[in-house]
């Protein structure tokens, strides 16, 4: 049998998950509500969210998903409960691949599902409390010698942008040096898994 590729704590979250919402918990009494992914790649978000006073007091979730996925989300709904929403809007993948030992590189991008489900949750409260857009998703900029970011990349992708060509025709990414390939088509993975 093949090693385990997850660290312990990555195992311990994928068989222990923390806040899932459970089929008899129907009456979880959220005020926030975000849904990511697409259920044709496998993998699907859904967060609920209890918001007192712009601070988070509870969180369920559901996903459909691989253990990264789950470990992930457990780990994030552990680390949102108490968090005012401006601090839980700025958390990244990475802080949750940091805070479960590290993922293998081909599974980052199912750690994204997790706080852009909560970044919809959020956004889904600020809507109902009269302040959309109060806070914005800030960009990563993953081509340095034009200045596109995963923002720009991900509007892309939503416009049909598949491939490392389609990519360069809608963003002119990668026709300077190009060492940005890599990373735009991670991030172009990482879309097709959310988006579909």
């Amino acid at each position: 049998m093949p090693d385990w590729l997850y660290s312990d704590t990555v195992k311990e979250h994928f068989t222990t998950p923390r806040n899932v919402l459970l089929e008899d918990e129907s009456v979880f009494a959220a005020n926030a509500r975000g849904q990511t992914g697409n259920i044709k790649c496998g993998d699907q978000m859904l967060m609920l969210l209890k918001i007192d006073n712009d601070v988070i007091t509870d969180v369920r979730w559901k996903t459909y998903g691989c253990a990264s996925a789950i470990a992930s989300t457990s780990m994030l709904s552990e680390m949102i409960k108490g968090m005012r929403i401006e601090d839980a809007y700025k958390i990244r993948p990475e802080d949750l691949v940091a805070q479960l030992g590290g993922l293998p590189a081909f599974k980052i991008h199912c750690s994204v599902l997790g706080d852009k489900a909560l970044r919809a949750a959020i956004d889904d409260y600020l809507a109902q409390t009269g302040r959309t857009g109060t806070l914005k998703e800030a960009a990563v900029e993953i081509c340095h010698c034009l200045g596109i970011t995963d923002k720009d990349i991900e509007n892309a992708f939503q416009s049909g942008a598949r491939t490392w060509e389609s990519l360069q025709q809608a963003t002119k990414i990668g026709t300077v040096c190009g060492k940005c390939k890599d990373q735009a088509l991670e991030l172009l993975h990482g879309l097709e898994h959310i988006y579909g």
